[in-house]
């Protein structure tokens, strides 16, 4: 979903992996490496993280 929606990920300490956007000014950890589904914990962190892509967008 990140990816798709032109996020930019990348490798943090352990499995960990780091999202950012150029729209936004900080960036999301998610545990696991790229291509997992995020943790359940971690869902709320995306689907916030997607909402806030969308209105920088608008």
């Amino acid at each position: 979903m990140l990816l798709k929606a032109d996020c930019i990920c990348e490798q943090g300490k352990g499995s960990h992996t780091k999202c950012s956007h150029p729209l936004l000014d900080y960036k999301i950890t998610i545990s696991g490496k790229d291509g997992n589904d995020a943790k359940r914990y971690q869902e709320k962190d995306v689907k916030d993280f997607l909402k806030d892509i969308q209105e920088a967008q608008k």
